[in-house]
C-alpha cells in the first residue's frame, strides 16, 4: 500500500468514525442522518476521485434515510466496516494498557514486607487472646440477610454488601463478627464461651486508605458468652484492649467509656422521646469528628428535634469536654448532683455500674479509661456499657498525615477497638435462649496503617535462619544434603535453587535478606567435614565439625 491509498484508508475511517457518531448521538434522526449522509458522500467522493475505480467504488456511501428503529443495525455495520478498513491499515483497537489493572476500591494488596508486618500485629493478637484463656471459633464469610440486617443501627444498616440472589437464598457479607457469633450461639444452644475470632469483613464505606479505613478488613473479636457477675467480664475486655494497644506501641491512646443506660436518661431528660433513641445516637455519635454545631442542625433539621432538646443534650453529651480537668469518678458524680439528671432512675444505674468497673480497672492497673459522655455506638444491639479505643496522634510527624487524601483531617485514625455489653443478641435468633455477652472487636487494618506509617527499620519477610553457600562449582549435592540435615533438625534454612552460584551473590542475598547465619562449605570443607559458619551481620567466620552444627547454629541464634 503506497502512501496515497494509506491516506484514503485513514481518510475513509474518520469519516466512518463521524458518521457513527452522528447516529449515536443523534439517534437516528431521519433529517440530521439525510444531511450527515449528504455531506459524507461529497467529502469521499472528493477524496476518491483521484485513486482507482476499485477505492472509489468501495469509497462511495449512498445517501439513505434512517430511522429510529434501523439506528441500531446501520451503526453495527458502519463499527463492522470501520474495523475492516482499520485492520487493512494494521491498526487495532486492542490498545496495551486499556484494560486498567487495579484492586476494588477500598480494597489492597500486602505484598511481603506490608504482610510480614501484619503478621507479627496478629501474633500479638493471638497471643494476648490466649493468655485470657479464650478459644477459637470460625464463621461463613456471609449470613442470611435476615440474620445481619436490623443489628447495626440506621448507618450501619446501609453499609451492608447484599449478594445476588443464588440458589434462592438472600445472602450479605457478614458486616462485623459479633452477629455472626450471637446466631453461632444461638443455633448450637451455646450458653458459656469465652472465645476469639479473626477474619475478614465488609463494609460498603468510603474508604480512606491512608487512615486504615477499608470495605475489606480484618477484625480480631473477643467475647466473653455467659452468666457473670457484675462488669467482671467487661473488666476483662478493657484489661485486653489495654495490654494489646500497649503492646503494638502505637503512641498516645484513650478508651473512651460510656453506658447506655445514662444515654437513655440524658435523652430523657432533654426530652426527647424513647422512639427516637436510635436516631438521634447515630448523630450524637459523629461528635468525635464533627463540630457540635452541625450535629446540633443535622438534629434539628433532619430529625425535627426542637431548639431547647438540643440544647440540654448538648450540654450533657459534652460534659466531658467542659469539665476536661475531672477524673472519671468526679465527673460521674458531678452529672449525678444535676437535678434532673441524677433523679433519672436510669442514669443512676448506668452510673453506679460504671462507678463499679473503674474500681476494677483502677485494681488492674489499667489507667487508659476515660468516661466519655458523648460517646454513643450507633449499633442496635449494645444494651450496658460500651467502650472505644482512639489513637489521636498515631500519625503524627508520619507520612499518612501530609497525604492529600487526608490533609486537613487529625492526625489520628479513628477507633482502633471497640465493644461493649450485648444481653439480647443472642435472644434475638432464639426467644427462648438467654445469653449474655459482651466483647471487644479490634480493627487491626487500622492498627496495622499505624505501625506502617511509624515503622522505621526495614522488617524482615522471611523466617530462614541459615543460608546454606558453596564456594565453589559443583557442590549442589552437598549444599542439598546439608539443607536436608538441617531442616530435619528444625533449623529454617534455605539456598540458592542454582547448580553454581556465585559466591558473592550469595552472600549478599543472606545479607539483604538479613539471614542472620550462613553455613559455607567448599572443597575443603567437604574433605574435612566441616562446616564455615558465618555471622552475617558481623562476617565472622568460624569452622565447625558437621556433626557439632546443628548444636552450634542452635546456640548461636539463642545469642543474637
Amino acid at each position: 500500500m503506497n502512501a496515497e491509498q494509506r491516506r484514503a484508508l485513514e481518510d475513509e475511517v474518520k469519516t466512518l468514525g463521524d458518521e457513527i457518531r452522528q447516529l449515536k448521538a443523534g439517534k437516528a434522526d431521519p433529517d440530521l442522518v439525510s444531511l450527515t449522509n449528504q455531506f459524507t458522500m461529497f467529502r469521499t467522493l472528493v477524496s476518491r476521485i483521484a485513486y482507482s475505480a476499485r477505492l472509489s467504488e468501495e469509497t462511495v456511501v449512498k445517501p439513505r434515510i434512517a430511522y429510529a428503529q434501523r439506528s441500531g443495525k446501520r451503526i453495527k455495520e458502519r463499527v463492522n466496516k470501520m474495523l475492516a478498513k482499520k485492520k487493512e491499515l494494521g491498526v487495532t483497537d486492542e490498545k496495551p494498557g486499556k484494560f486498567v489493572l487495579k484492586t476494588g476500591k477500598g480494597t489492597r494488596d500486602y505484598g511481603p514486607a506490608q504482610s510480614a508486618l501484619r503478621n507479627a500485629v496478629l501474633e500479638k493478637v493471638v497471643e494476648t487472646f490466649n493468655k485470657y484463656g479464650a478459644e477459637t471459633i470460625d464463621t461463613p464469610v456471609f449470613e442470611l440477610r435476615d440474620v445481619l440486617m436490623g443489628k447495626y443501627g440506621e448507618e450501619g444498616g446501609k453499609l451492608v454488601y447484599d449478594l445476588q440472589d443464588q440458589g434462592g437464598e438472600l445472602l450479605s457479607l457478614r458486616y462485623d463478627l459479633t452477629v455472626p457469633f450471637a446466631r453461632y450461639l444461638a443455633m448450637n444452644k451455646i450458653t458459656n464461651i469465652t472465645r476469639y475470632q479473626i477474619a475478614k469483613v465488609y463494609r460498603r464505606d468510603q474508604p480512606v486508605m491512608s487512615r486504615g479505613r477499608y470495605r475489606e478488613f480484618y477484625q480480631c473479636d473477643f467475647d466473653i458468652a455467659g452468666q457473670y457477675d457484675l462488669m467482671l467480664p467487661e473488666a476483662e475486655c478493657l484489661g485486653i484492649v489495654n495490654e494489646l494497644l500497649t503492646k503494638l506501641e502505637i503512641g498516645e491512646f484513650f478508651i473512651n467509656l460510656n453506658h447506655r443506660l445514662i444515654l437513655e436518661g440524658m435523652f430523657a431528660v432533654s426530652g426527647i422521646e424513647a422512639k427516637d433513641f436510635k436516631t438521634i445516637c447515630s448523630s450524637v455519635d459523629k461528635l468525635d469528628k464533627t463540630p457540635w454545631a452541625e450535629v446540633e442542625e443535622e438534629m434539628i433539621k433532619e430529625k425535627f428535634l426542637k431548639r431547647e432538646q438540643t440544647e440540654k443534650l448538648g450540654q450533657l453529651v459534652r460534659f466531658r469536654e467542659l469539665n476536661g480537668d475531672l477524673s472519671n469518678l468526679e465527673l460521674l458524680d458531678k452529672m449525678s448532683q444535676l437535678p434532673e439528671l441524677g433523679q433519672n432512675e436510669k442514669f443512676k444505674k448506668g452510673a453506679e455500674e460504671l462507678k463499679v468497673l473503674i474500681g476494677y480497672l483502677e485494681v488492674d492497673g489499667v489507667t487508659t479509661v476515660r468516661y466519655e459522655p458523648s460517646l454513643a455506638r450507633g449499633l442496635d444491639y449494645y444494651t450496658g456499657a460500651i467502650y472505644e479505643a482512639v489513637a489521636p496522634k498515631a500519625l503524627e510527624g508520619t507520612a499518612a498525615e501530609k497525604c492529600e487524601e487526608t490533609a486537613g483531617q487529625p492526625v489520628g485514625v479513628g477507633s482502633v477497638a471497640a465493644g461493649g455489653r450485648y444481653d439480647g443478641l443472642v435472644n434475638m435468633f432464639d426467644a427462648k435462649l438467654k445469653v449474655p455477652c459482651c466483647g471487644v472487636s479490634f480493627g487491626i487494618e487500622r492498627l496495622f496503617a499505624i505501625m506502617e506509617a511509624r515503622q522505621k527499620n526495614t522488617i524482615r519477610t522471611t523466617q530462614t535462619e541459615v543460608y546454606v553457600v558453596s564456594a565453589q562449582k559443583n557442590l549442589v549435592m552437598e549444599r542439598k544434603k546439608l539443607l536436608r540435615t538441617l531442616r530435619a533438625a528444625g533449623i529454617k534454612s534455605e539456598m540458592p535453587l542454582k547448580a553454581n552460584p556465585k559466591l558473592l551473590t550469595q552472600l549478599q542475598y543472606a545479607e539483604n535478606a538479613r539471614i542472620p547465619l550462613a553455613a559455607v562449605i567448599g572443597e575443603r570443607e567437604v574433605q574435612e567435614g566441616i562446616v564455615k559458619l558465618r555471622n552475617v551481620v558481623t562476617r565472622e567466620e568460624k569452622d565447625v565439625p558437621l556433626d557439632q552444627l546443628v548444636n552450634t547454629i542452635r546456640e548461636t541464634l539463642a545469642t543474637l
